[in-house]
């Protein structure tokens, strides 16, 4: 027995349980838009693509500020549902993540009920169409009031006819 837990105590410390969480993003860390090269770039951590999803519940999904930054405000059952990515994160993505959100400061990091449109893959990452997942998103509870009268959206696109370019704000300008 004695020899069984030094070789788990070696295999734990050489091969370490990588703890994986699921995120959804639905603005500019999606594939094709303005940031999508930071869930890429290795150096902040892995983050493998699940699916595309859409939230269980209505939530809005604004574009503010003078950057037209899209924002889901932390308000279920208003708006619409919101259309986004799944990507399985480890430790280290999350931290960045987190940290690029500025979380907890201008984001917070909560669970969301997603169902899945569609997966990339097979094996144990492979989502069913139609199932419902949580993960977690990056929402805002606090906002201007004034975000509220701004018409909300399904789906973000930078390059969008919505017309609101986004511009990079001067704290994330890429590295």
């Amino acid at each position: 027995m004695k020899g069984f837990i030094i070789l788990a105590l070696i295999v734990s410390v050489i091969c370490p349980v990588v703890h994986m969480v699921d995120v959804f993003v639905y603005g500019t860390l999606k594939k094709d838009q303005p940031n999508y090269f930071r869930m890429n770039n290795t150096a902040n951590g892995q983050a493998d693509f699940l699916a595309r999803a859409r939230t269980v519940e209505p939530y809005p999904l604004v574009i503010a500020t003078k950057y037209n930054i899209p924002f889901l405000l932390n308000m279920p059952g208003t708006g619409q549902r919101v259309y986004g990515e799944i990507y399985r994160v480890d430790q280290k993505m999350l931290e960045f993540l987190d940290k690029f959100e500025g979380c907890p400061e201008r984001y917070q990091r909560t669970e969301v009920q997603l169902e899945v449109q569609d997966g990339d893959g097979e094996g144990e990452n492979t989502l069913k169409p139609g199932s419902i997942v949580e993960a977690f998103v990056y929402s805002k509870n606090t906002y201007e009031p004034e975000w509220l009268q701004t018409p909300t959206y399904e789906s973000y696109d930078a390059y969008g006819d919505h017309g609101l370019t986004y511009v990079i704000p001067e704290d994330r300008s890429p590295e």
